[in-house]
């Protein structure tokens, strides 16, 4: 038995719930196909249902009497329009190009034409898309030591998957553990068989961003290296100690001092000289008496003179 639609329908179908990244463009689909019963007027209306039942409903765009009608707030306006140029015409669908996070929401497209009238409810997810994840490692690349590489995107709506490749040196070995919800690849003991690219992706529903890390395995130093430049270390501490010690040593010994000040004397020039008489320099301690007279020479006990005569002679000033 074949059953006739008497009355308005709305024939769109597909997912009630989508999910779309910010920035995306969208369409929420409203067709429909009236009953022949349905001879009044056109009347489309999309609303967003106030998820709390005692506040109203926010009106977004509606059409009766063959004009359009925006609603509501312009920045959630922006960019929302009908889909199709006429939608007397059975399709009723909506566009948002772009779309915010301010345009998510739960949306009812409801069609009526008397007597006639039905509806349909949309819900929109808008999400982030991960941003550019960092790849790095820590606890060093040393061989013979635990090695972990790290992922993290800093923005992106949740749940974010992460997951390791590797690009070169073939697959992951599978002593190797990773972690898809901290973005965590652990190596327990490396080797130069985990050497290679590695290629983190971290995903959710609507995208995927990738980072790359070259990975080495370093050998670690040799003991007797460390053995030997632990060694020679030690011996130029103890020589730089051994000359400091000798220094101040040799500068507090009496000898260096009176060195020091014999430079300094050889470095003073001498006083000038002052003249002396021909008297004084060559008849020192004598006393003089008249022509012919004998000279009386002062006695001292510690000083002993020489009793010899002079006589004074005008041609030279003196006593000869």
């Amino acid at each position: 038995m074949q059953y006739v639609a008497m009355a308005m329908e709305v024939t769109s179908s597909g997912p009630q719930t989508l999910q779309k990244a910010q920035g995306d463009a969208i369409t929420l689909g409203c067709t429909y196909t009236p009953g022949p019963l349905d001879t009044g007027d056109l009347d489309i209306e999309w609303s967003i249902i106030s998820p709390d039942t005692t506040q109203k409903d926010q009106p977004v765009i509606s059409y009766t009497g063959g004009r359009k009608y925006i609603h509501g707030n312009p920045v959630l306006m922006k960019g929302l329009d009908f889909a199709a140029g006429n939608p007397s015409n059975g399709d009723a669908s909506i566009s948002i190009t772009p779309v915010s996070a301010a345009h998510g929401g739960l949306y009812q497209c409801k069609v009526k034409k008397a007597p006639g009238v039905d509806t349909r409810k949309i819900s929109l997810v808008v999400m982030e898309r991960p941003s550019m994840p960092k790849c790095w490692v820590e606890g060093g690349e040393a061989v013979g030591s635990p090695a972990s590489l790290h992922c993290r995107s800093p923005q992106g709506s949740p749940p974010l998957a992460y997951q390791w490749k590797r690009e070169i040196g073939g697959p992951i070995p599978p002593a190797v553990t990773q972690n898809s919800l901290t973005g965590e690849l652990r190596i327990s003991n490396h080797s130069e068989s985990f050497v290679g690219i590695y290629t983190c992706e971290v995903s959710n529903i609507v995208g995927k961003e990738r980072c790359k890390f070259s990975l080495r395995a370093l050998k670690p130093p040799s003991k007797a290296g460390v053995v030997v430049g632990t060694v020679v270390g030690c011996l130029l501490l103890i020589v730089i100690i051994l000359i400091i010690i000798w220094l101040l040593v040799y500068r507090r010994r009496p000898g260096h001092e009176k060195e020091v000040s014999n430079e300094i004397r050889e470095d003073v020039l001498p006083p000038e000289s002052r003249p002396t008489s021909r008297v004084s320099s060559h008849h020192k301690g004598v006393a003089y008496s008249p022509v012919g007279g004998a000279s009386q020479l002062p006695s001292s006990s510690s000083t002993t003179y020489s009793t010899a005569k002079y006589e004074y002679d005008s041609r030279f000033g003196y006593a000869v």
